[in-house]
């Protein structure tokens, strides 16, 4: 990757409905030149898709908790098949430690929070935190120099 394929990904990252055309200017290339670099970072996976980033309390999930798990009393793949069906959970990370797994969960009320929670407590050791704030809720990132 060379410096105007970061600026690219910067740009894309800030606005992803960017136009070919809107790109092209900023960047100082043709619309195919474009193009082309956009596709060659798709191929390579370092675009991997394009969303929108939606507000959790504008949609009616006012709370959202950081669940840790350990111990666990089913399988890894079982465990892992389980917590992909519950809508409540946006994130789920395996890792090294104490601790097997961090999910983040998004929940409307404190009704559908402690649901939650009851039903993992089959599964394992569930320790869970309410996110205060978040100073840092997003991060565009670039590769590291």
């Amino acid at each position: 990757m060379d410096k105007i394929d970061i600026h690219l990904l910067k740009l894309l990252q800030a606005n992803a409905r960017m136009t070919i055309s809107e790109l092209s200017k900023e960047l100082a290339l043709s619309r195919p030149s474009v193009s082309e670099r956009i596709q060659r970072l798709k191929e390579k996976g370092i675009i991997e898709e394009y969303s929108a980033r939606v507000s959790l309390p504008a949609i009616g999930r006012e709370i959202s908790l950081i669940i840790q798990v350990k111990d666990l009393k089913i399988s890894l793949k079982d465990f892992e098949a389980r917590i992909k069906e519950k809508e409540e959970i946006i994130e789920a990370h395996r890792v090294t430690g104490d601790v097997s797994y961090f999910l983040k969960a998004a929940v409307p009320n404190m009704i559908s929070m402690m649901t939650l929670i009851d039903d993992l407590i089959p599964f394992g050791n569930i320790n869970t935190s309410t996110i205060l704030s978040s100073p840092v809720p997003y991060r565009h990132v670039l590769p590291m120099e």
